[in-house]
């Protein structure tokens, strides 16, 4: 393992490797994106499960090909955001749903306690299909899946890589009418660092149980952390309506005036409509 020594890089290794034979822990001072290199890996049959991480990003990309750089502080080295890709052999049953249940795993790991019933909702949300937001309406993070489909033959494991960013401190950004939200507001005490170590493993075992039974046990889970629920919103075709929550694979449902619509991530976005 190559790893900064501020990385819980070998705690990580031990506490995964069970799980995923093969399985290593890389982490780079600098790359365009631990997403795209991975696939990079997997285009030239490099497809052993790693766990990627970056202290910068150049090129980072999000859904429908957005750019997301990070960096450290200028002249500080702190590094104001956690930015990783996890890459694996993966044969699930179905793949519908896998962004939502990996959104549930990140989401419970940083805030594994809801409030009571009936006291206010969660802080950290999820906005189908792959955000997370903090419950002021801010953007926390995201999340991008993306199978080496040209890797695998049928009935065969693709080689799924999840990318996830999170801002951990504020972002220094001047151009921004609303600035993103960052782990700090949810708990003084995590860094970039730390962060990972409360996500990898359970991301793991999420991806793992995706396999073996898909979206349907996460379903609960995500309709607890809903930020649509029950809320306007737009799709990219123009067309408005109000969120009714997700089906067990993992579409959105929306009622519009054409009648109950199930979205997937594949043909349409959505955004909630202003207030």
């Amino acid at each position: 393992m190559n790893a900064a020594a501020h990385w819980p890089a070998e705690a990580l290794w031990e506490a995964i490797a069970p799980l995923l034979p093969g399985f290593t822990v890389e982490v780079l001072p600098s790359i365009d994106s631990t997403s795209t290199e991975l696939m990079r890996r997997a285009r030239a049959g490099r497809m052993e499960p790693t766990l990627l991480i970056a202290e910068e990003q150049t090129a980072g990309r999000g859904r429908l090909g957005r750019q997301w750089l990070t960096g450290a502080y200028e002249g500080t080295g702190v590094v104001p955001a956690l930015t990783f890709s996890l890459g694996l052999p993966l044969a699930p049953r179905e793949w519908s749903g896998l962004s939502l249940a990996v959104g549930v795993s990140v989401a419970e790991s940083l805030q594994p306690v809801l409030p009571a019933a009936g006291s206010g909702k969660p802080r950290i949300l999820l906005k189908w299909p792959n955000d997370l937001w903090l419950d002021d309406g801010r953007k926390l993070g995201g999340i991008l899946v993306e199978t080496a489909s040209f890797a695998a033959t049928p009935g065969e494991p693709r080689y799924v890589v999840i990318g996830i960013g999170l801002n951990v401190l504020p972002v220094l950004a001047q151009d921004l009418s609303t600035p993103p939200a960052c782990l700090r507001e949810v708990d003084s005490s995590l860094n970039a660092a730390s962060s990972l170590q409360r996500l990898a493993l359970p991301l793991v075992q999420t991806l793992l149980g995706f396999a073996e039974h898909g979206f349907a046990p996460f379903q609960a889970r995500f309709a607890q952390r809903d930020l649509l629920l029950g809320r306007g919103v737009t799709l990219s075709n123009g067309q408005h309506g109000t969120a009714h929550g997700v089906s067990e694979d993992g579409a959105l449902l929306v009622h519009t005036a054409g009648g109950m619509q199930a979205v997937t991530s594949a043909d349409i976005s959505v955004r909630p409509t202003p207030a």
